[in-house]
This record gives structure tokens, sequence and C-alpha cells, in this order.
């Protein structure tokens, strides 16, 4: 016996030391910082001798059990697998599947599990012989169902670092976690959270790694085939239609937005090459159109890899079953109801209607609903049916004007839906880049002499200029070169427009609207500038004006700022991060949570939100043209450099260097709120990124030489974003400093930017003369006909309301938007969870702790300033607090404030 050999008291365990080469006879010895219990071979015993200089045993402590367990020459150890039961629930399975598992469950053969070691064979330099065996059902109930066994683990097996997993059912089974119990160190955990095919569908095993991370340098010898054979089977061959099984990543292009077979006006630019260059999607696989082999056929669902669709919980709230009945049910049954699609609201009582009386729905079969849209569907008993009745959005209730004020539209510049697109004056006058002698003059038609008139008593252009008070919503020579082609359509039309701003007293004053249609045909380049004045006339037109700017900027903030910044531009980084980062990579486990969900609500997109003669292209501006808009942006405009926040303030003149400033930056206007609370929510996710990096990077030279990273970086640069693969502003990857610059600007796009422009929706724009989604009807004084001049001049109202949208086009937008802008219900806020495998890791949690604490901070410096009389642009009578950033809410499945992981809706 051990203890009796080296003459110490019972339950006392050698810790082992530099100075035993041996305890002989195959007696065990613990080593510290393993999962596992080491044995000396029995080949190779050694003796304790007093001659290595150690003239002292140190023993801790052990329970007569463990004490049994060491000179046991193997561990019981016990295997509990966790599984998530199917959306589906118990009985609305299919009766003879659900049947034959039962079958599969009762002879004990569920899951066959075998347990792989991290360490070769010392003699073959093979890898160790596998311990398999079955796991039998112990639990069933509605929130999860056991499964359990136990393993024999002969002690000289090493640390189990994998297992393989076969699912004996006939159906997929969703994974919770595999915990190993019985080793003296503790449980050894397996965070699964992966759908597990059926061996009927695939016959490969399925490997699930430990929770502990390993840069590729530092995989253990008996994990590292593990590890490269599970990434190529993640990147597929790039052949085959894809099954809903699969869980290949790959890359494609937009060539799926319309069934050209079917319908050869859904016909639409592939995006995505020379021609439109465009961030690369999933590939599908699906056939292609006989029509026309570029573009891919349409199907009833897309393609996704399986762990990127919704979790259990998601499918079970709003999340997807919301906005699926809305594409699906609620809209076609708004089109039946609407009388005539291009019909507009006769007065504004009648927009005010929607929230007060509500809009009759047609008798239709989707019984489900109602429950599934509470917020939205109302039944009501005397009539028998139901009504779509929407609720008051945040600003109207606290000012139902609030829409009409020029502060307030000045306000939400900074502080609203899309606070990223205002810029500073730097340059007077104001100028165009396009060719003059296709679009007419460079020189905006806004005059010094024009502008003075508005600022008279306060300065002038020049030191306005100097004292960076000016500042313009410039889409001039974004849209100018879509016009002729917009207004081609039905229903819609469009100008090059520039708003001028100036600064006073913290807020945004609106002094100008310049709008132009350039030469169409035989008509001359047409243009003019709005003012506010003081005359009806003019006010009108001022009006009139700023719908047209509103709606503008509705459509670069849905295509641009939202769809393609956070959705679009994500979806390649999902995808390098799932084909060159091994599931054991610590910046796999980083990013992670930062992209659960988002190719799935992306592929809902392309089937109902931008497909052709979807939701954006039926409400929206540009139609037809909507996502060809935010090709041209992502050709012009888009740098990854630029997505970090500092860089695209400074980019846009609102901020600059100063060391001396809080964050390095000294704002050009203090009371910016996106920009004030989004730079503090920036620091605290670089400070926590900064930490996580160099816990497993120590030195900057492991950030070059780690061949997984490199590889994702590349992938990214030059396939998933590879139409810019050439532009000289892609950051550099060789240190961490590198590396964490790059990661904090991925995981704020998903989570800080993503929040600011998308949960505010519904809030700002389900009031829809707020910010209008499409203007159908030019401005009354260009080229007016006499009946229209004369409407306009006893009617402006009516002019007005022909502008907004149609009923059936409002109705749609707000529908959608109050979805998209309402937080699930298991919504995983920023630092409100941690991730299994940084709370095993002592300095990885603890760094999480302290970046829980600064959001907590957030929170009430949020409070604290929306709080303060002093921030107009965030404090007054009837103005809504700036709560866009604010890290959690305490009012779930409501829009507004909260900032999530990851953009899941």
């Amino acid at each position: 016996m051990l203890m009796q050999q080296i003459n110490l008291k019972p339950n006392c365990l050698i810790l082992q030391k530099p100075c035993l080469n041996g305890i002989g006879n195959n007696q065990p010895c613990f080593k510290v910082g393993s999962s596992r219990l080491l044995f000396t071979n029995p080949k190779k015993q050694g003796r304790f001798s007093s001659k290595n200089g150690c003239s002292k045993i140190k023993a801790v402590s052990v329970s007569e059990e463990e004490a049994n367990i060491i000179e046991r020459e193997s561990v019981k150890v016990q295997a509990t697998v966790t599984v998530t039961p199917t959306v589906a629930g118990f009985f609305s399975e299919m009766a003879i599947e659900r049947g034959l598992d039962d079958i599969t469950d009762l002879f004990g053969k569920s899951i066959l599990l075998e347990l792989c070691s991290s360490q070769l064979d010392p003699d073959t330099s093979l890898q160790k012989k596998k311990i398999k065996g079955y796991v039998h059902l112990t639990t069933r109930s509605a929130k999860e169902i056991k499964y359990e066994a136990e393993f024999d683990v002969p002690n000289s097996f090493g640390d189990i670092g994998a297992v393989l997993v076969e699912n004996e059912h006939r159906r997929e089974m969703f994974i919770k976690q595999i915990v190993l119990d019985g080793f003296l160190t503790g449980p050894v955990n397996f965070s699964c959270d992966s759908w597990v095919h059926s061996k009927f569908d695939n016959p490969n095993k399925r490997v699930i790694f430990s929770n502990k991370s390993y840069l590729p340098s530092e995989t253990p010898e008996g994990l590292k085939r593990f590890r490269e054979d599970e990434l190529i089977n993640l990147r597929g061959k790039g052949q085959g239609e894809r099954k809903t099984f699969d869980r290949i990543y790959d890359y494609d292009v937009y060539n799926d937005l319309g069934d050209i077979d079917k319908n050869p006006d859904h016909k639409r630019p592939v995006l995505g090459g020379k021609l439109h260059p465009y961030p690369r999607r999933c590939r599908t696989g699906r056939p292609r159109s006989k029509t026309d082999p570029l573009y891919e056929k349409t199907s009833s669902s897309v393609y996704v890899p399986r762990d990127e669709s919704f979790s259990q919980v998601k499918q079970l709230t709003f999340s997807v079953n919301t906005l699926q009945s809305a594409f699906h049910a609620l809209l076609p049954a708004l089109r039946t109801a609407a009388i005539d699609t291009n019909l507009g609201f006769p007065v504004f009582s009648s927009i005010d209607d929607l929230f007060n009386e509500g809009f009759d729905l047609p008798p239709h079969n989707e019984k489900g609903l109602r429950a599934v849209l509470p917020r939205l569907i109302k039944f009501v008993q005397d009539a028998g049916n139901d009504i779509l009745r929407f609720e008051t959005p945040a600003t109207m209730d606290k000012d139902r004007f609030f829409w009409f004020m020029d502060e307030e539209f000045g306000r939400q510049t900074i502080a609203g839906l899309n606070p990223c697109c205002i810029q500073l004056v730097t340059e007077w006058p104001l100028k165009s880049k396009l060719d003059p002698k296709i679009y007419g003059p460079a020189e905006s038609a806004i005059t010094t002499e024009l502008v003075e008139q508005q600022i008279r008593g306060f300065t002038t252009v020049q030191e306005a200029i100097k004292q960076k008070k000016l500042f313009v919503l410039d889409y001039y020579d974004f849209f100018l070169p879509l016009v002729e082609e917009v207004r081609k359509l039905e229903g819609t039309t469009l100008y090059g427009s520039r708003t001028l701003f100036f600064l006073h007293d913290g807020t945004l004053r609106p002094l100008a609207i310049e709008l132009a249609r350039p030469p169409i045909g035989d008509k001359p380049l047409w243009r003019e500038v709005y003012r506010p004045c003081w005359h009806s006339t003019g006010v009108w037109l001022w009006r009139l004006a700023k719908a047209h700017v509103l709606a503008h900027d509705s459509g670069y903030h849905q295509l641009v700022s939202h769809w393609l910044r956070t959705h679009c531009a994500t979806e390649p980084y999902i995808i390098a991060t799932n084909r060159q980062l091994s599931a054991m990579h610590p910046i796999y486990k980083l990013l992670l949570p930062h992209f659960r969900y988002t190719m799935e609500i992306n592929a809902l997109a392309r089937e109902a939100l931008v497909n052709a003669d979807g939701i954006i292209e039926s409400s929206f501006t540009p139609k037809k043209h909507s996502l060809l808009v935010s090709s041209i942006a992502y050709d012009k405009h888009w740098q990854f450099d630029l997505q970090a926040l500092p860089n695209d303030l400074i980019h846009r003149g609102l901020a600059v260097k100063d060391p001396n400033a809080p964050h390095g930056l000294k704002l050009t206007i203090e009371d910016y709120p996106y920009a004030n609370d989004g730079l503090v929510l920036w620091d605290a996710l670089k400070s926590w990124i900064t930490d996580y990096v160099n816990i497993y990077y120590k030195e900057s030279r492991n950030v070059e030489s780690d061949k997984e990273i490199q590889a994702w970086w590349d992938e990214i640069r030059n396939v998933g974003h590879g139409d810019k693969k050439d532009a000289p502003w892609w950051p550099n990857l060789k240190t961490n400093e590198d590396l964490i610059e790059i990661l904090t600007t991925i995981v704020w796009i998903t989570s800080g930017h993503h929040a600011a422009v998308n949960f505010g929706q519904y809030t700002y724009a389900g009031y829809f003369p707020n910010r209008p989604a499409i203007a159908r009807n030019k401005m009354p004084t260009e080229d007016p006909t006499d009946n229209e001049w004369e409407l306009f001049f006893e009617k402006p109202e009516v002019t007005l309301l022909k502008t907004f949208p149609s009923q059936i086009q409002a109705m749609t937008v707000m529908t959608v938007l109050d979805i998209l802008s309402s937080h699930s219900p298991d919504e995983e806020y920023l630092g409100q969870t941690i991730e299994p495998a940084w709370e095993e890791e002592p300095l990885v949690k603890a760094s999480f702790e302290k970046f829980k604490g600064k959001l907590m901070e957030l929170e009430g410096i949020i409070d604290e300033r929306n709080a303060d009389a002093k921030l107009r642009n965030r404090n007054g009578a009837g103005i809504l607090p700036y709560e866009l950033l604010k890290p959690t809410s305490d009012e779930p499945g409501v829009t507004g404030k909260g900032v999530p992981y990851s953009i899941s809706i």
C-alpha cells in the first residue's frame, strides 16, 4: 500500500514534486492543475530516494473515499448528457419515429459516447483507444431529458479532452451539455448547445470538445487530429445542396432574392463581384434557375448551418413566430383588406385611429395569429373579428406633436434612429463630386447669403465653420445618380438631398434643405432650396421638404446603417469563424455569443424583407432598387476600420483625438447621446477584450504564429469581403493590439451599433409622419401642373398626406418595426450571463466580472445623463430619454433599451 510504504498517515495524498522520480509499483500521484489522476508507467518504475535532495514530503488530507480511488487502477466516471426537448413537444412529433426512438431508449442505447484522451499512447504515438459506452434515459421533463452511464476510466488514460457522440435516434437532438463526474479534481464539462444529427441521416460521429481553450500550438497531441478534422468537416467541399442537418459553412453571392422562373420581374442584380460588390452570404447549394444559371432557385426554407438556427426558447417565444406570422399571415391579410393599395390617409386623424380604433382584419385561418401577435392583434368580442391596433410609440405618447418640430428633427440626427450619418462641414461652399456634365454644377445651391439670413446675429458662415458649428446630412451624391431609375417606378419619387444644420446652445437647428433632380430626357437640372420661415406657403413647403429628407434618411438607415453594416457585413465573420477557428480556440469562444442567430435572421430577411417585391421593396423609396442601394453604399462607403466607433466619429468630423479627454476623444458636439454612451460602451468592450486576449496570447508574436487566427482574418478579407480585398485600410494582424482592435470592432457592430439602429425603430418610426419610409409624390414646386399647385395652395395638408406612405405601406412597415424593435423575453444582454468556458478559467472569469461592473456603471451614467437638464438632447419637456445603449432592459419583450450580445432580430 502506498500509505504504508512511505509511512504516512492515512488520508494523505502526495503532491508530485521535482524530487520524486517515481513512487514505484504503479502507484498514483496527483499533478496540480490537471483534470485527471496521473499514474506512473509500470514499465518505467521509479523509487523514492533521499538522494534527490528532498528531506521532506508534503502531503494534503484526503478522504477515505479518495484514498480508495487512488488505490484503484481505474476510476468510476458518471457521464450525464442533458438534452433539451424539441419545440414541437412530445405529442405533436411523428408517431412512428417517436415510437422507434422510445424503443431505443427502452433498450438503453439512446446515445453512444466515446471518451477521447488528450494524450497519445506513449508506446505507439497513436491515439489511445477510446472508451465507449451507451448512455440510457433516466429522467424526462418538459424542460430537459437526462441520459446517464458509468464508465471505467483507466488511471493511465490521461485527461479527457473530447467526446465523440453518436445519436441512435431517428431524429436529431439538441444536446445542452455533457458532464463527466468522478475525478478528484471535479467534473469535466462539455458545453454543447448544439444539434446532433441522427446516425440515420449522417453516419459520422459528432465531436464535442471540453470547455478548456487551447491555441493551435498548445493543443494536446491526442486532440490535434480531432481539431483539424472537425474544421475540415465544417468547411465542406463546396458541392451539392445543403441538408437541414448539415453544419457546413461556405460562401456565395446574393443571387437568391427572387424566383425568376415563376416571375421574371423578380430578377435583381446579382450582388457580389466586380459589378456589384457585396459581402458574401452562406452557400445553400440549391439548384440553379432554369431561366438564368447565374441565379439560385428559391425554396420554402433557406438553409443555415444547423447550430445557427434559433434556440428552443427563442422559437417558442415571439421572436421567430411573430416575424413569420407577420410575413406569412398578417401582411397578406392587410393586402386583402385594402380596397386600394395606393390609397393614402385622407386626414391626420385617420393616422391616429391606427392607435385608437384599429384596423379591421378580414377573416383568416391563422388561429394562432392573435396568440403570437398579442401586442398588435386584438379580438373584438362584439364584432366577432380581429383588429390590428398599434401601441402608441413612446415619442408620440410624450408629445403627439413631436414630429412637427424642427428642434426634434435636428435632435434625432444625433439621438434618434440613425445617429451615425451627420457630418461636420469643413469646406464651403458645399460641393458635389459627381460629373458636372451629367449631374449639373458641383457647387451647392445653398449659398452663403441664404445661410447667413438664418444665423444673422449669431455668426458668419466662415466663423461657423471655423468654430465647428455647421453640420450636414448629405445624401446628394449618393441618391442623385439613382433618381432617373427610381422615378420610372410607380408610386415613388426621389431627389438628391442636402440638409444643413447649425449648432446653437448644444442643439442642432436646421437651416436649409436642398433637393435636386438631375437632367432627365428633355428636362433640365431642377433643384431648389427650402428654409424654415413664417409665411404659410414656405412653412408647408419646408414640411414637405423635410418629409423627403426623412424618407431618404429612413431608406439609408434601413438599407445601410442597419442591414448592410450589421446583418450583412457580419455574416462573413460568422462563416470564417466557424471554418477557420476550432471550437477549442479561445477567440472562437469569445465571439460565439455575439454571433448567435444572426444567420437565421438574415435568411429570414432574404425570404421576406429584402427579397424581390418584399417588404423593403414595396414600402421604401428606392423600391426594386433597394438592395442595389446597399451594394452602392458598400462599394463607396464601407470600410472595416470605420466600423469602429472612435474611427467613425473622427471620420465624420464629430470627434478629434485628445489624450486628455475622456476616451481619448474630444467630441465636436458635446451633448451627442449616441457618441457619449457609445464611447463608454466601446471602452468597456475593449477593456474586456484586451484582458481576454492577453490571457491567452502571452506574447504578441503568438498572434502572428497562430495559424488559425491568421487563416480566419485572411478569409474575412479575401473571401467573405473579397470584393474589397485590395483596399489599403484593412488592419494588419500581427500583434495583440491588432487583434484587440479587430475583435472590438466586430463585437461593437454586433452589440452596441446594432442596438442603436434597431431597437428604437418603432419608437421613432412607429408614428410614420416622423420618419416616412417613402415619399410618393414630388414637391409641388417641381414642374407643377395647375391642379397640383391648386391642391397644394388650397389643401396643403392633403398634399403632405399624398406624399406620405399609403395605408397598406404604413401598416406593413409599422407591423414589422414593432416586431423588430422588441426584445425577446430570452434576450441575452451584454454582461448578463457568463459563458461556461469563461467561468471555468479563473482569470477570464475575473475579467468578465470587471466587464460586468463597467456595464453596471454605464447604466448609472446613462440614468444620470438623462436626468441632467443641461443636456438638452436627452432631457426636456416631451423629450424621450436616450436609452438605446443602456446595457440591460428591465422590461423584456418591449421596445427600446437594452444591448444584446448579438444581432438576433
